[in-house]
């Protein structure tokens, strides 16, 4: 059985392509929530990073510069490392993410 750390990084402040959208902190709840349905929460950890504010570990810092120089959008949303969706995330593809870590659905 795997395990997997979620990453959603995020600010405050909605991108300007995601005004409509939920904000980051949302669609950190929401995925926490319908992860925490699908798979076994005791092998799904979850972080939320808010992109202002600084970090000291490198892959965070490494994250939040490719958003600031707008590689990416947020929510910007990494399992293990692996980023899976930015914007506006689909559970589909962070599922297949989180299977592909060897974690099964419950049944």
């Amino acid at each position: 059985m795997g395990k997997a750390i979620v990453t959603v990084y995020g600010a405050e402040q909605k991108c300007a392509s995601c005004v409509n959208l939920p904000s980051a902190r949302e669609t950190y709840d929401w995925l926490e929530a319908a992860i925490s349905r699908k798979f076994e929460s005791t092998e799904v950890q979850f972080v939320y990073i808010d992109i202002d504010h600084p970090h000291t570990e490198e892959e965070h810092r490494y994250y939040i510069q490719r958003i600031v120089d707008e590689e990416y959008f947020y929510p910007l949303v990494v399992v293990n490392g692996e980023v899976v969706g930015e914007g506006n995330p689909r559970l589909k593809s962070i599922y297949a993410a989180l299977q592909d870590t060897g974690l099964e659905p419950v049944s």
